[in-house]
């Protein structure tokens, strides 16, 4: 605490790149995530199996997990600006190539591959920069810009089921890829790279030692904990949100009224994550993250017991709540237990781990309608997955623990 009283004044810019960072996240996280919308249209128009469409999603989070680190440790040496811009072009080409595709292989690389590298390229470099703006309301802050993504599915999914409600689907997808870029190239050059980090690189002689102090880190008994959790909590709500628009439709619900299911996730989600944010100011991201996990697994569950609308709303509510306030954690406990010059990698490094998580879900609940005709096995799964979240979170020793920062031990 006495850091922070004794710290100077903070520059009033940084709201500006909470703003931004809101911003560009929510269109590129709209755009990755209009799938679930577009799915049905697909499936019907080329008869590829539900499953090989949701496959685009799986390819999608394993490019992100391999590249992210990748793009964390660029913007460490560039800055965000650069990586994000590089990122809004790759975003809207994979769409542009999805929209034109008349093989499903074409389809999964363009949608999957290509839009996965492109979101590595914006959502963890965001996350990253905007904790390095912040010394005082961190946790506000962080909770903001994730807020921003969590506008998504009010977003760009309703944006999307009304493209498709009037439109065919390959004529929606490019204009979700237009709009996205439209607004994402202009609002990427108001990023910055954080006063604190704005001095010029180190000597070619110090480069050797920040370089190993990176290769410890990643490899670190803490930083592999906390990958180990975000990890399962995000194999825990990755499949029902992939599937929760199909799971409503098998159901019975009318197609745009399950497009309002997960609308309405994302707007419970909204107060989610600025919810736990302030939990975890009070009580520490630690606990938060423990306890919300648990929380997240059993209402994960409570989706194979859902049948009507009412059900799916009062459901979609209390899970888009509670997972949507446990991913800005993650980035919290990385910039209080790690190097602030390597944020980059650091968070880069969690979101490799969060999707591979992620990566299981679309694919996992296809195979699981596929083969047994319905959902129920994905969400016993989910609620595997988030239990055994909680267990690692648990083991995470934090310096709110009692355990020296990361960057002292290393030294």
């Amino acid at each position: 605490m006495t850091d922070r009283q004794t710290a100077p004044a903070e520059p009033a810019y940084r709201w500006i790149i909470v703003a931004a960072g809101g911003l560009i996240g929510c269109m590129a996280m709209g755009a990755m995530f209009s799938l679930p919308v577009f799915l049905t249209p697909i499936i019907r128009d080329t008869g590829w199996s539900r499953t090989g469409v949701s496959t685009a999603m799986t390819i999608g989070f394993l490019a992100l997990s391999f590249s992210a680190v990748g793009w964390g440790v660029l913007v460490d040496r560039i800055g965000p600006r650069a990586v994000v811009l590089i990122g809004a072009v790759l975003l809207a080409l994979g769409l542009v190539v999805a929209s034109r595709a008349t093989s499903l292989l074409t389809f999964q690389i363009a949608f999957g591959a290509l839009t996965g590298v492109a979101a590595s390229a914006i959502l963890p470099p965001l996350m990253a920069t905007v904790t390095g703006w912040f010394e005082t309301r961190r946790g506000l802050a962080v909770s903001l810009v994730s807020a921003g993504f969590g506008m998504a599915p009010m977003t760009m999914s309703p944006l999307a089921a009304a493209l498709v409600a009037r439109m065919d689907w390959r004529q929606a997808m490019l204009a979700v890829a237009a709009i996205a870029f439209a607004v994402m190239l202009p609002t990427a050059f108001l990023l910055r790279r954080p006063p604190n980090l704005a001095a010029p690189a180190p000597a070619q002689g110090a480069r050797p030692a920040a370089q190993r102090s990176v290769g410890e880190v990643l490899t670190s008994t803490p930083f592999l904990v906390l990958a180990g959790a975000s990890f399962l909590c995000c194999a825990t709500h990755s499949g029902p949100i992939f599937h929760t628009v199909s799971y409503a439709i098998v159901c019975g619900v009318p197609p745009l009224a399950a497009v309002s299911i997960y609308s309405l996730e994302g707007l419970a989600g909204m107060g989610g994550r600025i919810g736990f944010g302030l939990v975890a100011d009070r009580f520490g991201a630690k606990s938060t993250l423990v306890v919300g996990l648990f929380i997240q697994a059993t209402i994960a569950l409570c989706y194979a017991f859902v049948r009507e609308l009412d059900g799916f709303y009062l459901v979609a509510a209390l899970f888009g709540f509670t997972y949507s306030g446990l991913m800005p954690l993650f980035p919290l406990l990385a910039r209080d237990n790690f190097p602030p010059r390597m944020m980059g990698a650091v968070v880069g490094g969690l979101s490799t781990a969060s999707s591979f998580g992620m990566a299981l879900g679309p694919v996992a609940g296809g195979w699981v309608y596929d083969t047994f005709a319905t959902y129920s096995w994905l969400f016993v799964g989910s609620f595997a997955a988030g239990i055994g979240a909680t267990v690692v979170a648990l083991t995470f020793r934090s310096r709110a623990d009692g355990e020296r920062p990361l960057a002292v031990q290393a030294a």
